[in-house]
């Protein structure tokens, strides 16, 4: 039975806490970001990274003694796997887009990587070894609900009634770019087991907290 030297690392967050005064919240998270005294740092070993292999070379004890072997994708950092595999998802888009500019239907080649690149997709998000090729097709799925921002415009009404945080804004200040944007963030980021009034709700919010900011700033 052969031996390898496996280097494997785990990224740990340092992080401090300092007040900064300025004009803006811009301008304070970019003092934060450009100040480079950390007498103050502490680690935050709760919210360490994930284990993920950095180096493989052959033998025992072999770290650095010779050239590395090639790291299996699928025990690359994490933010590694999701960039490899965007790059993956960006070429079936483009695949994606001929076909439709040619006016025909999807390729089976295309529908086949499609299956898997979806299926790797969730594999890396669940943190799982890369699928097996190929994979079965994804059954149809059916549109169930949708959130309407015309529902989202009579939800802001409500909240801003009701809600005296918001005290000084009207419904007509929540512009429709906010409203679009706030349903655009609550659809890609919401469980949607839950009702469509509570996102309709929460994308309210998020819009009036927006438009909030955007004239206390003006």
């Amino acid at each position: 039975m052969p031996d390898f030297t496996i280097e494997t690392t785990y990224h740990l967050p340092v992080f401090r806490h300092r007040t900064y005064a300025a004009d803006t919240l811009d301008a304070a998270c970019r003092a934060a970001v450009d100040d480079d005294s950390w007498d103050i740092a502490e680690k935050d070993f709760d919210s360490s990274g994930p284990v993920h292999v950095t180096g493989i070379w052959d033998g025992a004890h072999a770290a650095h003694a010779g050239p590395p072997l090639q790291i299996p994708q699928q025990f690359d950092e994490p933010a590694q796997r999701r960039a490899r595999h965007f790059e993956i998802l960006l070429g079936l888009l483009k695949m994606l887009l001929d076909d439709i500019s040619a006016t025909r239907p999807p390729s089976s080649d295309w529908l086949a990587r499609s299956a898997w690149a979806v299926a790797r997709g969730e594999a890396i998000l669940a943190g799982d070894p890369d699928p097996e090729e190929p994979v079965d097709l994804p059954k149809p799925s059916h549109v169930l609900v949708s959130l309407k921002e015309g529902g989202v415009r009579d939800a802001i009404a409500a909240v801003l009634e009701v809600d005296p945080s918001f005290k000084g804004l009207t419904p007509k200040a929540v512009t429709d770019d906010e409203v679009h944007a706030a349903c655009v963030s609550i659809v890609t980021t919401m469980d949607f087991s839950d009702v469509v009034g509570s996102a309709e709700f929460q994308a309210a919010l998020l819009a009036i907290r927006s438009a909030q900011r955007r004239l206390t700033s003006d």
